[in-house]
């Protein structure tokens, strides 16, 4: 994309569409319409929200914790739990990131479409994993690809 489309695209507000609050994609309607991207983006944000929160929680647990434990088995445990709680937020962190890269999909007009392909990703698929890029055949393909390579390692 160039410079000035880029330019171009930002200077216009992305137009949201109102969805019924009880609102689910359906298979009879057309693949990523206006309804269906905002609902996407909602579910999104909303997953967003939650991680976000509660990275927030750890920090504040973090802050909080008596790192001082005069006991060693009680010492390891706090380092042992909080190793576990900070590999959590690191898995958070990557994943907040598939999302932002997702709601950019949304935004450019890419979302739901096959990476790989092209193809439409599927409302079933999207709806159990909406970061996906790739179709389910696609998927397997790519990790049938990693298996095989990692193997030879």
């Amino acid at each position: 994309m160039s410079a000035a489309k880029t330019l171009e695209k930002a200077a216009k507000p992305v137009k949201r569409t109102e969805i019924p609050a009880n609102y689910k994609p359906s298979e009879k309607e057309p693949y990523m319409n206006p309804k269906q991207l905002e609902y996407f983006r909602q579910k999104l944000l909303a997953w967003r929200k939650e991680l976000l929160e509660e990275s927030m929680e750890t920090l504040t647990h973090l802050k909080e914790e008596n790192w001082n434990e005069p006991d060693i088995n009680d010492r390891a445990t706090v380092e042992t739990d909080t190793a576990l709680e900070l590999r959590t937020r690191d898995r958070y962190r990557k994943l907040i990131a598939k999302i932002d890269s997702a709601l950019k999909r949304i935004d450019d007009g890419e979302y739901g479409y096959c990476e790989e392909t092209g193809e439409p990703i599927g409302l079933k698929r999207l709806e159990a994993r909406p970061i996906a890029t790739l179709t389910v055949s696609a998927q397997e393909k790519h990790e049938k690809f990693e298996e095989q390579y990692s193997d030879e390692d």
